[in-house]
C-alpha cells in the first residue's frame, strides 16, 4: 500500500499477486479492501481445512533462505517451487537475478521467511472478509491450485468471483503462457463489472 500510495496512483489500485505474493494479496484486501479496485489471485491456494498438512507444508515450505559468496553461485541456486519443465529459461533468469539482495555477508533471496509468523497462517478467513472484487487465475494443469481447490476459493467467496483457468500453464503460468496470462489479465481489468465489491 505504501508503493501505490508512493507511486501516485489516480486511483485505487489492483493488487495482483502469484503463488506466495497471491496469499499477501488476500491478506492486503482483507486489511485495506476499502482503499483496492480489486485482488487478483494467481494460483494461490486456498485448502479445505486439513490443519497437519498444511503446518507440515509451511515447515517445508518456508525455512531460512541461504547466503551465498557470489551472484553467479546463487543464481546456480534458484529452481522453481514446486519443479516442473522451463520452456522459457530467460524469463526465470530474469525472476532469479531480480529476487536476489546483497548483504554484507553475500547474496541472498528477497524472500522473508518470517512473513507467516503473526499473519497469513489460516487463509481462509482472510479470503471469506475481502471487501473488495477478486478474481482467481489459475494454471489449468496447476498441481498446486487443482480444479476442486479454485472451487472451493470460489465457495467461500460465495460465488462472486471470476475464476480464470489458463490452458497448458501449471503453477507458474506466466512462464508457461505468458502472452494468455497478459491477455487474459488486461481483458479482466478492461471490463470488471460482472464481478462486484461484496457490502
Amino acid at each position: 500500500m505504501a508503493v501505490a500510495d508512493d507511486a501516485g496512483f489516480p486511483g485505487p489500485p489492483v493488487v495482483v499477486g502469484h503463488s506466495l505474493g497471491g496469499l499477501v494479496a488476500i491478506q492486503t484486501a482483507a486489511t485495506y479492501g476499502d482503499a483496492l479496485a480489486g485482488a487478483v489471485i494467481v494460483d494461490s491456494p486456498v485448502r479445505r481445512p486439513d490443519p497437519e498438512s498444511q503446518a507440515r507444508a509451511r515447515g517445508q515450505a518456508f525455512r531460512n533462505p541461504g547466503t551465498y559468496p557470489d551472484l553467479a553461485t546463487a543464481l546456480a541456486r534458484f529452481k522453481l517451487v514446486p519443479p516442473q519443465p522451463v520452456e522459457h529459461p530467460w524469463i526465470v533468469d530474469h525472476i532469479a537475478r531480480h529476487s536476489l539482495r546483497q548483504t554484507d555477508d553475500g547474496w541472498t533471496w528477497k524472500f522473508d521467511p518470517h512473513l507467516f509468523t503473526y499473519t497469513m497462517v489460516s487463509m481462509r478467513d482472510q479470503l471469506v472478509s475481502v471487501q473488495c472484487r477478486v478474481a482467481l487465475f489459475r494454471g489449468e494443469e496447476s498441481a498446486i491450485v487443482p480444479a476442486d481447490t479454485a472451487e472451493y476459493m470460489y465457495e467461500l467467496l460465495e460465488h462472486n468471483a471470476p475464476v480464470v483457468s489458463i490452458p497448458e500453464a501449471r503453477h507458474h503460468l506466466f512462464l508457461d503462457q505468458p502472452i494468455a496470462f497478459v491477455a487474459a489479465l488486461r481483458t479482466l481489468l478492461l471490463d470488471w463489472e460482472h464481478s462486484v465489491p461484496k457490502s
